[in-house]
């Protein structure tokens, strides 16, 4: 059964282990797609945290959209997958760092991831998408 936008939206502001997609620019390879950290409030744009230049700036910024999937198994298979434009891609800040960290790690691990990613990461960008298409279903209503 679909998702109703509320559903869909509040689902997708858990804190899910995204899978982004998007378009590899060649045609001997398969779109690349990979596990990420994202931040989303219902009605609002997503954002993404990436290394500036990684493989995935390059191709989003190529390709000017994406999609992320999120799931769960229980206590019912769910999911939500959207996609839509980039509208926006700017240097990270700590603050967004703390942000996204604070949204997947426990309270006292997240000093030290930041520490962490500050001095191995490099420079990161964020990178927002308005969320465009929707596709969504729960199958625990059997």
């Amino acid at each position: 059964m679909a998702l109703n936008t509320e559903e869909r939206e509040q689902f997708l502001a858990e804190p899910h282990i995204a899978a982004l997609a998007v378009d590899s620019g060649a045609e001997d390879r398969a779109p690349l797609a990979v596990p990420i950290w994202y931040q989303y409030a219902p009605g609002g744009d997503i954002w993404i945290m990436t290394g500036a230049d990684s493989r995935k700036d390059k191709l989003i910024t190529s390709a000017g959209r994406f999609s992320l999937l999120v799931e769960r198994v229980t206590p019912t298979v769910r999911y939500v997958s959207v996609e839509g434009p980039v509208t926006e891609r700017i240097p990270a800040t700590r603050d967004q760092l703390v942000e996204l960290a604070s949204r997947y790690l426990p309270a006292d691990k997240v000093d030290g991831y930041v520490t962490m990613a500050t001095g191995d990461h490099g420079e990161q960008v964020v990178i927002r998408m308005r969320p465009q298409r929707w596709v969504s279903s729960d199958l625990g209503g059997f």
